[in-house]
């Protein structure tokens, strides 16, 4: 069944590789979604979990849906897996922003 609500997943391969270049440039592989994304965090479903990317000025460098190939430029401070359901991270990032 096709995902028609969110245009930012694509289909992947199996596999999954983190490149992390000097704190500035992150290229992950078997990325399967964007599920949000600003200039200081990235949620992001990959073949191997859900990943959270936190830091300052973060773009979107490059992102090849045809590969599930995303490359995040800037400050990069943290990579975490985050274990649960999507709905609970949402819930817990949210909850964090309003504070």
């Amino acid at each position: 069944m096709e995902d028609t609500i969110n245009p930012l997943r694509f289909e992947t391969s199996p596999y999954h590789n983190v490149l992390l270049k000097d704190r500035k440039t992150l290229e992950l592989s078997g990325v399967k979604q964007i599920d949000s994304f600003d200039s200081s965090e990235f949620l992001l479903e990959t073949t191997l979990g859900w990943m959270l990317v936190s830091g300052k000025e973060l773009t979107l460098g490059k992102l090849d849906t045809d590969h599930g190939d995303v490359i995040i430029k800037g400050n990069i401070d943290a990579i975490n897996y985050v274990s649960g359901k999507k709905g609970q991270e949402h819930g817990s990032l949210f909850s964090r922003l309003f504070k």
